[in-house]
């Protein structure tokens, strides 16, 4: 549910600086731009063309290909400095979009339905203020555009392609617009923000057989059954309850007939969790009741597991400074929220096991304007002042930072 914070479009347009107001109409522009064009994970081909398309238009130094499909962006003060980095994902989902509006996804299947575009967008308003603000700031911005957010995952690859080198970031920061908080609030916090994600599958290798004799099989849907109910102990006996964990079973596949008894049983899920103290200890566990419950039964089993993002682990300093940049911004002391977290996770992560800095989340739905759907629902949309809002939020973090 989303909560209720009294706010309105104007309230917001006060906090922005006036050149950031003038941006506004250009920033919606190029997010419906790029919601009529979403691109999946690794194939942002035409956002990556409009994107360095835009930064040429500027002026802007930036390299392309990066991670096959990244751009970074550096936008140097011609002042000694730190080296400031921010990010923003590209990609879209494998969702068919159900809104009827003009700026609707033509490319069938295929949504922003996470505010990537609209991250593309801010991104892109922040380069164009720094280019013609230099004189504002000391040091050195640099932009990175990531492919693959929603999968396999760009961050890895554009850090191993060195994004972060030459110059060296010194510090990252990044935003996730968010309808899980009304428009005109900033959730941040330091430490955990976003958990770990990790995924497993499992191949139960039973022996099938006549439904009337099942004393002649090794029953895989029955061994599957008991392996769901016993993961759930996990967290529920041997994570410490002050801890928040998560196992979630979402797929399981087994038989194809009512009287015979399945030889094999398919089942995964998804792990989730917040604290580094974890790291190895799902896959260990899983396994070994898997198993257990295996033996117990006289079945076989294959076991995969995949740690895909780690825990999104925000700097304490970093993330005082953009607290606090969110406070000269809100309007109302609700408007930052500091414990907002969630176990949805996010490859920012892999930047921040680098280098020291903070992810936050914008506040993005609108309830009056039915612009409060979930993340990765096929009616979500966002309250598009929230773009201008971004911009500010980065701008003022340079000028702090970068002084």
């Amino acid at each position: 549910m989303v909560s209720t914070i009294p706010t309105s479009n104007s309230v917001i347009a006060s906090q922005l600086r006036s050149d950031i107001r003038k941006l506004q109409p250009l920033l919606v522009e190029w997010r419906r731009h790029l919601h009529q064009r979403p691109e999946l994970g690794f194939k942002e081909h035409l956002t990556a063309q409009f994107i360095s398309q835009k930064l040429q238009e500027w002026n802007i130094e930036h390299q392309t290909e990066i991670a096959n499909t990244g751009i970074v962006a550096t936008i140097n003060s011609g002042k000694p400095g730190p080296v400031l980095g921010i990010r923003a994902d590209l990609d879209a989902l494998p969702v068919q979009e159900l809104n009827e509006v003009p700026y609707k996804s033509i490319h069938d299947g295929i949504m922003h339905a996470c505010g990537h575009d609209g991250h593309t967008a801010i991104a892109l308003g922040t380069a164009h203020y720094l280019a013609t603000h230099r004189q504002d700031f000391s040091g050195i911005v640099k932009i990175i555009f990531q492919p693959a957010e929603e999968g396999p995952g760009g961050a890895k690859p554009m850090i191993e392609a060195g994004v972060l080198k030459n110059p060296d970031v010194d510090t990252i920061i990044g935003l996730h617009l968010w309808n899980n908080l009304p428009l005109g609030t900033v959730g941040v916090r330091s430490g955990a923000l976003m958990a770990a994600t990790e995924r497993f599958s499992c191949t139960i290798l039973g022996k099938g057989g006549h439904g009337a004799m099942p004393h002649q099989t090794v029953d895989s849907i029955v061994v599957a059954a008991q392996i769901v109910n016993a993961l759930q102990t996990i967290v529920a006996r041997n994570i410490n309850p002050i801890d928040s964990a998560v196992v979630t079973i979402g797929k399981l596949n087994a038989g194809r007939a009512f009287n015979v008894i399945a030889d094999t049983a398919r089942l995964s899920g998804t792990v989730r969790y917040f604290s580094l103290d974890y790291q190895d200890y799902f896959s260990q566990k899983i396994e070994q009741i898997i198993s257990g419950v295996c033996a117990t039964y006289g079945a076989n089993y294959e076991f995969n597991y995949i740690p895909l993002y780690p825990p999104l682990i925000n700097n304490q300093e970093v993330a005082d400074l953009v607290k606090s940049v969110a406070e000269s911004i809100v309007e109302t002391p609700a408007g930052v929220v500091p414990e907002c977290q969630t176990m949805g996770g996010e490859d920012m992560s892999f930047f921040l096991r680098e280098i020291p800095g903070c992810y936050f989340f914008l506040g993005s739905a609108n309830a009056e304007k039915k612009l409060a759907y979930p993340h990765h629902h096929p009616r979500f949309d966002f309250d598009e002042t929230a773009l201008g809002m971004g911009v500010e939020m980065f701008i003022r973090c340079v000028e702090k930072f970068c002084s």
